[in-house]
């Protein structure tokens, strides 16, 4: 299969700004090609990405294994990986503004090509969010790492090794409690994981709805669930829902790397945050990815080429 993303689109700084560290295990670069599990129907199958042509003329070539039997199958991995990549965003208006910001001009220019990367569901975006709620992403990366191996959705590839799909409300719904804490989660966020696994697979949750509001209903109503506070909603909202002119003002590496892009001398606080990236709008949660990229080269996790 053959997608071309609306240009300029860089896979390489796209996959950097979903895997946010290395240590992810479920979306996986090997430097040329992006790979996932998804399930598809009821079989765990695995797609490959990798990209052909330049930032200017991008096309994806989209492998599945094994191969797709319905059509359905073949228009649902399409939306997957639109959501993921970005693929359908146009950023036009995004880079007109940045060249007209000293600020900006530098960032965009530096990782053009950059799409926003969204999750599959909002389900992923909210487990992914409770997870990494007061650790650091790394940690929060391990036990997500270690909950899709608990759950077992998998599937081995032809040398014999086994990768893991994220898991579907479902999975974590069969979970006890004790494989919660087992897996490293405190007692509280195996509550809240369970309790919006459980509401979403008996429908008394509709995260899909959310999709069809706006903000303000949006924020209100994700801080309802169990577990979910300001930066939960809005690290949601913008990884979950696409809400690109939201950026997570309580996100510490957040408000360390924008404070050190601006040159302050003192940490940023949310109301210095949200001060500093209105002017920005609605693209500060553009910024909040291209600060990602920026920590990442600047840690050598990322190595940028022409």
């Amino acid at each position: 299969m053959i997608l071309r993303p609306v240009p300029p689109f860089r896979l390489d700084l796209t996959v950097w700004a979903l895997r946010r560290r290395t240590r992810n295990a479920i979306d996986r670069w090997d430097g040329t090609t992006y790979r996932r599990i998804v399930v598809l129907g009821s079989r765990p199958t695995e797609l490959a990405v990798r990209q052909e042509g330049g930032p200017a003329a991008p096309r994806l070539i989209i492998t599945v294994t094994p191969p797709f039997r319905t059509k359905l199958d073949r228009q649902h991995l399409r939306r997957t990986i639109a959501r993921l990549l970005g693929v359908r965003v146009d950023l036009a208006r995004w880079y007109r503004t940045a060249e007209r910001d000293p600020h900006l001009r530098t960032l965009a220019y530096r990782f053009r090509g950059l799409k926003p990367p969204r999750f599959p569901t909002l389900f992923e975006a909210l487990v992914n969010a409770i997870a990494c709620q007061q650790l650091s992403l790394i940690v929060g990366l391990e036990l997500l790492n270690r909950l899709a191996v608990a759950c077992a959705v998998k599937r081995k590839t032809s040398d014999r090794k086994e990768f893991y799909a994220f898991p579907a409300p479902r999975d974590l719904a069969r979970l006890s409690p004790a494989t919660f804490r087992a897996i490293g989660f405190s007692r509280q966020k195996a509550r809240a994981l369970r309790t919006l696994a459980v509401g979403v697979e008996r429908r008394e949750i509709d995260l899909e709805r959310l999709t069809r509001v706006d903000d303000a209903e949006a924020f209100a109503r994700l801080c309802e669930l169990q577990g979910v506070g300001r930066w939960t909603a809005e690290y949601t909202m913008l990884r979950g829902l696409g809400r690109l002119h939201v950026f997570p003002g309580d996100d510490v590496g957040a408000q360390k790397s924008l404070a050190r892009w601006l040159a302050r001398s003192s940490p940023m606080d949310y109301a210095g945050v949200q001060r500093a990236t209105q002017a920005w709008r609605p693209y500060a949660g553009l910024v909040y990815f291209h600060l990602l990229l920026e920590g990442l080269s600047r840690s050598g996790d990322l190595e940028l080429t022409v």
